[in-house]
């Protein structure tokens, strides 16, 4: 029996030792990791010309307020609806407008106020300027917002490309980091993006006459301030870990 309990203790006592062995060989080898940010400058041109046209009414009678107004905004529309261009309703509103009066020094209900508002953005801006001259100066109707953009179908490569330019500056950085070290960035580890800015100025609050708008399309520049020729400038910024090897 003793000789069995000293067999027993030492073959456990064998695979204590084996395992401790094989476990020292068979731990993973800890990666080394560096972290770095990669940037992207680009631009891209601004190939859209938009105009925001707005209808606000005024009556006593709520029901009047909005007929009024909608029964406006039906003849936009439907003269829109003729033309190369993309409406988007923006704004439609009714409430009580009140006005103090600093005589009585008290607030006055003026009536109800409707404002309906629709987008119109088109990619010739003489269609933009046709709906100026068209609706500009009407009763109950204001023009705004006049502009150039970038479209979502023109930026969307130009910024896809420009996050892939920045992971390449981002696995340059972490060469040269590395190399100091006497290492090289190895393998992509994990990857996110941290920001994506357009400078756009899209909704820049500028009243517009149509008459200034031939004088401006030459240049590409709006004269009061609305209308630019500047590229969209796109900035994206990644954070990226790699191995180092």
């Amino acid at each position: 029996m003793k000789k069995t309990l000293t067999l027993t203790a030492g073959i456990i006592g064998v695979a204590v030792v084996l395992g401790m062995i094989f476990g020292v060989f068979d731990k993973p080898k800890e990666i080394r990791k560096i972290n770095v940010s990669g940037e992207c400058l680009a631009s891209a041109p601004k190939d859209r010309t938009a105009i925001t046209l707005r209808v606000t009414t005024l009556d006593k009678n709520a029901a009047k307020s909005m007929k009024m107004a909608t029964t406006k905004m039906s003849e936009i529309t439907d003269y829109l609806k003729n033309l190369d261009v993309k409406m988007q309703t923006t704004e439609f509103n009714s409430y009580e407008k009140t006005e103090w009066n600093h005589v009585a020094q008290k607030s006055e209900n003026l009536g109800i106020e409707t404002r309906m508002a629709v987008e119109v953005s088109s990619s010739n801006p003489d269609i933009i300027e046709t709906v100026l001259n068209k609706f500009a100066g009407q009763p109950d109707v204001y023009t705004e917002n006049l502009r150039m953009f970038t479209s979502t179908e023109t930026l969307k490569p130009i910024t896809e490309k420009c996050l892939g330019i920045a992971l390449e500056n981002a696995r340059s950085r972490a060469d040269t980091l590395a190399r100091a070290d006497n290492q090289r960035a190895g393998k992509l580890l994990s990857v996110s993006y941290d920001n994506i800015s357009y400078n756009e100025r899209p909704f820049a609050n500028y009243r517009v006459v149509a008459a200034k708008f031939e004088e401006s399309m030459d240049s590409g520049a709006y004269a009061g301030g609305g209308l630019v020729s500047k590229d969209t400038e796109i900035t994206v910024s990644v954070s990226a870990t790699f191995e180092i090897k």
